[in-house]
């Protein structure tokens, strides 16, 4: 039907909204209109759909490939024939909007569509039926159908997630996200096999308009045939194909690279490929700068380029001086120039938007001019382009208030056409907006003020009533005249310059819509002064002027009659043009949807155009073509159609506007005041299979714009405040009519007649008497009461003066306004103060708290106005407190306390603390920042009481923050924390001591956690210096506590304090790392350490170390069960206890890491000795042989003092201790076997302890097999009872009762002498065995 044509843009944010069939043909989705493309770019259309297409789908199956399937918006699912262009079958299985669709790539009979409920329903092609299930309740944005097994469907729901329904294997997945990242999964594996990062290809936000937000859409495409390839769009537009098996950084191949301008300038929606039977792969992208791409895999360049169109063309023409040149003003904010002609690129367009913030309504080029085009705007700007620069428009200072709806170019008239020839303008730029003005602009200062014609209007034709509003104006091509029309159907023909009024035609009786004049290169002279007028009545009339142009009367001449007048159209016309090839031929454009061709003398239809879809706006005529003509309109789209080819001569009979009003098509977005609901991006993932690859799309979604129809949105005409009155005006004409006379009698008698008023009635006599006004009202309420309408009762009652009784039954009925509020205090202080109680009342009954206390303060009832805030609006009462009350007012208090105690129940601490505080309750403030119980807290909550005067909440809250930050090993702030309060010094002490301690653990490797912050002076020293010269050297320059401190700084003092803290029971499994923790509050770590000023170490809490077969060493500490005096050597007992256990690790890892050379010396040894050597070795008296032992191996001298670890005092202590231990066994054993030779029996449930069966119970045999067993009893230690047997048959141990008893009474003297810092002190007892010993060590 048409030749070429500019299509509707395809939809944004849909999944799949687009596919290509195997034949080449692409199908998109645009509005509610599909578009069936060619590979050559020319179109059709698929009409039916009364919403927004949200998904579209060709059958890919052999035979039925002209088959497709869409899903709209409206809830239907239709099927096509793509080669009749006609409708097969329409399912209407959906409730609700249908948000995707796809046809199975396995069987050519299902089709599965999925709606925003979460409904999935296959349809059954062959057969018509359909299935449906609900999976679970979630909106479904997207799916595909399985192509491996027809049963399998993937649903994109909003989680982000797709959802199989059976599962498949060997698979592998493509997905793109707004991470900026491309992924391969493989579903086999259940993970990600590869991630692609996007590339920045060019600078972001380039070529796009700088009002819109950039959004990243990354779509990802799999072609078919190429398993190792991928395509995916990019930041800004750009197309990139991805080499999977390259590997490097640049993996990817950048599309359209052989020339300028071949990429998108905006994001990419879709992505489609065919492979055709010429061998050419292509591959089809949408974008949102509304252009369809073709691209060749092949060379990676674009084939072509289709524009498409946003919205309504409002107005097309043609370029008077460039030949060919089309520009058109389309609602989507741009202007587009096409250049028609050319023979390379047959959509050659250029798109023109900086200045342009709204719908291009009217364009108009310059007569002389070549590439000057002026625009209107639907917010009323008016601007000039030069579309041959790429600069910005001038933009004229004068703005119209509405819609511009026409432009035209003309002489200058009065004032711009006053000054000398050079100074005035040739051609002046007039435009026409909706507000009935025509502005007269400059088009070399468009910065000036535009100046209106009306004012000349006037002045000229000595006017003194007010001009109708103007809606149209057309300039005689030669310049003499000018018609305007204007609202009142009325056209207006004034005379150049003096706009002196030569005629006025009075035929239309409805606005003007456009108006024309015939070409002056007419063969004939009297054509020339055809002006040919459209209406909103769809009849065309043509005026012949040329007797009043060419003898102007003096007085202007009213015309009745048109020339010609044209019937046909069914709806208002909205543009009609005149062929520059013919002579008075016409062609115009209506909202019957159709562009009729006329023969104007003849008054005869010769051809009608039926391509569009809804109403037209505007229609040309080719100036090269004498049989093609462009139409534009309300369906997006541009046209192009030769009047020969139409089948129809004449409109259809059926008109359009009855067909739009009585069906449920669905306004567009163009329309002003539509209203639109774009739901937030989301991501999903599709899957497809073409050829061997299995393959993803990634989609992201958005939900098609949901249109409503205005129609729908129109309020409910307001019901009438005298019904009575205005049922009577509603009567049969004739009796309207004799109400007129009888008014008139009524009037202008000079009594009133009574016969009159009896006719007449009372209703309508309120029009001329004030008497019956009353009795109008009367009976009006009546009605009204009868009717149930109080609210109307109130006003008549307000209106007739009875302002109480208004109120009163406005306060009984709940019916109280603020306008009834306002008016109250006229009747008195007293009612009005009733009305405002009531009134707040009602408002509290529909929970309007705030403006009920506003209302409640009108009257001066604070306390009442806080009282009613206090329900839900606390903040609000506090400051109306604070700003009508005093500071001291208690009732501040107790909202500050209320608010407090609900914000610290909903978990707001810091609010809660806030309020606290406002209410003067410092205490319960720093309480209850404190719940948080995190580092931050506690010492904000510390210091808040400090500041506030709660010594010791602060004291508390500051030693449970310095333990988590020692407890997490960040000494710096647990000493910044307990600093600011001097009287927990002696917690700092102790907190250094920690620190100097963790420090020393740290640097020998026994404690592996890091350290977060700590103080120069507890870095790792000299390992010579002992640990108290390091404790009284931090203690003097950092803490200020010497020898000759007092007062609280004194030894006593510090002593003292720290005793009142209470410490936890010590155990022996407590790690050696728990050294590192705090030591006061409540005690989670097991050791104290308390260093005197006066130059030793005094064990305030005993330090007890436990030394294992591991090699960790636990500190834990308890309190010694006597008083201890402060004497020099107790204190140097106790610190010389604690440095052999740092010593003796010491040396233990420097055992360790000689162990290896001492080894490697013995081996050496071992292989220069000779085999026989081994017989000869033999043991002597216990020891091993020379030959045996290895050669003395150097190891590398100690870096510290080992002395300390050499104690004789308290190895003859740990003696004496193991030999009272060893005797208090062998009486244990005595007891023993002292009961079983008394024989007793044992007990039902017990089991005599098993024995070697070659010891008898006789002494002799005792004496004979025992003694290499009895020697090491030590070997059953597993057996409490086998060790006490054996050493009671040990020869040395056969001694009385009393002379054990006489050992014991030695050892236990021995052990009482000892000093206490002896026996208190403990000494490693594996420094013996395993140092100095040196066999045991050996061994």
């Amino acid at each position: 039907m048409h030749e070429r044509s500019l299509p509707a843009s395809p939809n944004w944010y849909c999944s799949r909204c687009s596919d290509v069939s195997s034949g080449g043909l692409l199908g998109v989705g645009a509005k509610n209109i599909i578009y069936l493309i060619e590979a050559s770019a020319s179109s059709c259309e698929l009409v039916g759909h009364k919403d927004l297409v949200s998904g579209f789908s060709f059958c890919q199956h052999a035979g039925q490939s002209h088959i497709c399937v869409s899903s709209s918006n409206d809830g239907s699912v239709r099927f096509w024939d793509s080669d009749n262009k006609a409708l097969i079958r329409e399912n209407a299985a959906h409730q609700t909007p249908v948000a995707a669709v796809h046809w199975s790539p396995v069987d050519k009979n299902l089709v599965v569509s999925g709606d925003e409920k979460g409904i999935v329903v296959c349809h059954w092609y062959h057969t018509g039926d359909t299935t449906s299930f609900f999976p679970e309740p979630r909106t479904i944005f997207c799916l595909t159908c399985s192509p491996h097994t027809w049963s399998t469907v993937a649903v994109g729901k909003k989680s982000n997630t797709s959802i199989l329904k059976k599962n498949e294997k060997g698979c592998y997945l493509a997905s793109g996200s707004k991470d900026q990242t491309v992924r391969i999964w493989s579903s086999a594996k259940g993970k990600g096999v590869m991630t692609l990062k996007l590339p920045y290809v060019k600078k972001r936000g380039s070529a796009v308009d700088p009002g819109v937000k950039e959004r990243l859409w990354l779509h990802v495409h799999w072609p078919k045939g190429r398993p190792t390839q991928l395509v995916s769009s990019c930041f800004s537009g750009e197309l990139v194909m991805w080499d999977l098996t390259r590997t490097g950084k640049q993996r990817w191949t950048l599309f359209g690279t052989s020339s300028e301008g071949q990429n998108h300038s905006r994001i990419i929606f879709n992505l489609s490929s065919v492979h055709l039977q010429d061998d050419r792969e292509l591959l089809i992208s949408t974008s949102m700068d509304r252009e369809i791409k073709c691209w060749d895999l092949a060379s990676l360049d674009c084939c072509w380029t289709l524009p498409t169109l946003g919205g309504f063309v409002y107005a097309l023409t043609f370029s008077p001086v460039g030949a060919g040149c089309l520009a058109l003003g389309v609602g989507d904010n741009m202007i587009r120039v096409w250049n028609t002609l050319t023979t390379q690129n047959q959509y050659d367009t250029r798109s023109f938007w900086q200045g342009i913030k709204s719908k291009v309504t009217a364009l108009a080029w310059h007569p002389k001019k070549e590439g000057s085009l002026s625009f209107g705007t639907d917010d009323g700007k008016v601007g000039i382009y030069d579309v041959f620069s790429n600069k910005p428009p001038q933009i004229s200072s004068s703005y119209h208030r509405k819609t511009v709806y026409t432009l035209a170019w003309g002489p200058p008239v009065p004032p711009m056409s006053f000054g000398a020839a050079g100074g005035k303008p040739s051609c002046c730029l007039y435009s026409c907006a909706g507000e009935g003005v025509i502005l007269q602009h400059d088009p070399t200062k468009l910065s000036g003020e535009a100046s209106d014609i009306d004012k000349l209007i006037r002045d000229t034709n000595d006017i003194k009533h007010k001009l109708s509003p103007h809606t149209d104006l057309s300039w005689k091509p030669d310049g003499k005249v000018v018609a305007i029309g204007n609202e009142d159907g009325c056209i207006d023909v004034y005379q150049a310059p003096s706009l002196k009024l030569l005629c006025s035609i009075q035929q239309h009786h409805k606005i003007i819509n456009t108006l024309r004049w015939h070409h002056d290169h007419s063969s004939l002279p009297e054509l020339h002064c055809l002006l040919a007028s459209g209406s909103s009545n769809a009849t065309v009339f043509i005026h012949d002027l040329h007797s009043v142009i060419e003898n102007p009367p003096e007085s202007p001449v009213v015309l009745t009659e048109p020339y010609r007048r044209l019937c046909g159209h069914t709806a208002k016309i909205t543009g009609m043009a005149w062929s520059p090839h013919h002579d008075a031929r016409l062609v115009t454009v209506s909202y019957d949807g159709t562009a009729q061709v006329w023969d104007v003398l003849q008054e005869e239809a010769l051809s009608n155009y039926r391509g569009h879809v809804g109403y037209l706006l505007c229609v040309d005529w080719s100036p090269v073509d004498p049989d093609v003509i462009w139409t534009g309109g309300k369906d997006f789209t541009l046209q192009e159609w030769r009047v020969s080819k139409q089948e129809f001569t004449k409109p259809p009979k059926a008109t359009f506007e009855m067909q739009r009003k009585s069906s449920a098509v669905i306004k567009s977005k163009d329309k002003p005041g539509a209203c639109f609901n774009f739901i937030n991006q989301l991501q999903l993932n599709v899957f497809l299979k073409l050829g061997l690859c299995m393959f993803f799309f990634y989609v992201t979604v958005w939900v098609c714009p949901c249109v409503l129809d205005l129609n729908l949105l129109k309020k409910k005409k307001p019901r009438s405040m005298l019904p009575v009155s205005t049922s009577m005006d509603h009567r049969p004409k004739e009796d309207l009519l004799q109400d007129c006379i009888n008014l008139a009698s009524v009037k202008y008698s000079n009594g009133e007649t009574e016969s009159a008023m009896e006719t007449f009635g009372t209703v309508c006599l309120h029009l001329v008497r004030r008497c019956l006004t009353q009795l109008s009202l009367m009976v009006e309420k009546e009605g009204h009461v009868e009717a149930g309408h109080y609210d109307s009762v109130v006003y008549l009652r307000l209106w007739s003066g009875d302002l109480e009784g208004a109120l009163q039954l406005a306060t009984e009925k709940g019916e109280l306004s603020d306008h009834l509020l306002s008016v109250a205090p006229m009747a008195g202080f007293e009612v009005w103060s009733r009305t405002v109680e009531a009134f707040v009342k009602q408002l509290c009954l529909q929970e309007q708290y705030l403006k009920a206390a506003s209302h409640l303060l009108s009257i001066n009832k604070l306390y009442e106005a806080v009282d009613l805030l206090c329900v839900l609006y606390v903040r609000e009462a506090i400051a109306l407190v604070k700003a009508r009350l005093p500071a001291d007012e208690p009732v501040l208090t107790e909202l500050y306390t209320c608010w407090a105690a609900t914000l610290e129940k909903d978990g707001h601490f810091s609010a809660a603390a806030k309020c606290y505080l406002a209410a003067g309750a410092s205490f319960d403030a720093a309480k209850v920042i404190a719940r948080k119980n995190d580092v931050s807290s506690l010492r904000t909550a510390a210091n808040l009481a400090r500041i506030s005067g709660e010594v010791a909440l602060a004291q508390s809250l500051a030693l449970r923050c310095a333990k988590d930050l020692a407890a997490a090993l960040d000494w710096v702030k647990a000493q910044e924390v307990l600093s600011p309060q001097e009287s927990l010094l002696v917690h700092r002490l102790h907190l250094g001591v920690a620190e100097l301690l963790a420090a020393m653990l740290a640097d020998s490797q026994v404690s592996s956690q890091p350290c977060v912050s700590s103080h120069p002076w507890a870095s790792r020293g000299e390992r010579h210096v002992s640990i108290q010269d390091r404790v009284r050297d931090v203690w003097e320059r950092q803490f200020g506590v010497s020898q000759k401190s007092a007062g609280h700084r004194g030894a006593g003092a510090l002593l003292q304090e720290l005793k009142s803290v209470e410490s936890p029971t010590p155990t022996a499994n407590i790690p050696l790392r728990q050294v590192q923790r705090p030591f006061f509050g409540v005690y989670t770590v097991c050791f104290q350490i308390y260093v005197a000023v006066t130059g030793a170490i005094v064990p305030f809490i005993h330090t007890l170390f436990f030394f294992h077969s591991s090699g960790d060493v636990s500190v834990c500490s308890r309190k010694h069960p006597k008083t201890l005096h402060h004497t020099e050597t107790e204190a140097k007992a106790a610190a010389d206890s604690l440095q052999a256990f740092v010593h003796y690790q010491h040396l233990y890892e420097h055992w360790w890491s000689n162990a290896i050379q001492i080894q490697n010396g013995c081996s050496r040894s071992a292989v220069d000795s000779s085999p026989g050597d081994e017989v000869k070795d033999k043991v002597v008296n216990g020891g091993v042989s020379e030959e045996g032992v290895c050669p003395a191996t150097r190891l590398d001298k100690l870096d510290f003092d080992a002395s300390l670890l050499l104690s004789e005092q308290h190895a003859a202590c740990q003696a004496t201790q193991r030999s009272v231990i060893e005797i208090q066994e062998r009486l244990a054993a005595m007891v023993l076997q002292h009961s079983r030779a008394q024989g007793p029996q044992l007990d039902s449930g017990e089991k005599e302890p098993d024995t070697p069966t070659q010891i008898s119970n006789s002494q002799g045999s005792a004496d004979t097999e025992c003694p290499a067993v009895v020697s090491h009893p030590e070997q059953f230690d597993d057996c409490p009872f086998k060790r006490l047997y054996f050493l009671s048959l040990r020869p040395e141990d056969q001694e009385t009762l009393l002379s054990l008893s006489s050992k014991m009474s030695e050892h236990q003297k021995r052990l009482a002498d000892l000093p206490d810092t002896i026996k208190v002190q403990l000494h490693t007892q594996h420094i013996q065995y395993e140092i100095i010993g040196g066999g045991a060590a050996s061994s």
